[in-house]
């Protein structure tokens, strides 16, 4: 159940760029690793005043009723008193750091 009157901005990496959103609900999964965003927020559509970000991000968002995030793509989340703009944002190309779920894993062997 959605409680209208909150609001949360989430913010996260994805694909080299950091994705600013809002929605109604933010939790812990039930999926290990994972957090639950739920009741997306965009703006009015009717404006004369297109913003080609945010349209983006409507498009790859639509009939998503619920989005599961990596906890360690999560910048930060914050609950607002009202929703801003989404928008993407471009993520830094040089950092020496490597994401955990891109790091390969081999199981040990027999011969190990």
């Amino acid at each position: 159940m959605l409680n209208d009157k909150d609001i949360y901005k989430i913010l996260f990496h994805n694909q080299n760029k950091v994705y600013e959103i809002h929605a109604h609900a933010v939790k812990q999964s039930m999926m290990l690793g994972f957090i639950e965003v739920e009741g997306l927020i965009f703006g009015e559509r009717s404006s004369l005043l297109v913003d080609p970000a945010e349209e983006k991000l409507h498009a790859e968002f639509t009939n998503v009723e619920r989005s599961f995030i990596p906890i360690n793509a999560v910048i930060r989340i914050d609950k607002v008193s009202r929703a801003g703009q989404n928008k993407i944002m471009p993520g830094s190309d040089t950092t020496n750091v490597t994401p955990f779920t891109g790091a390969a894993f081999t199981p040990p062997t027999k011969n190990d």
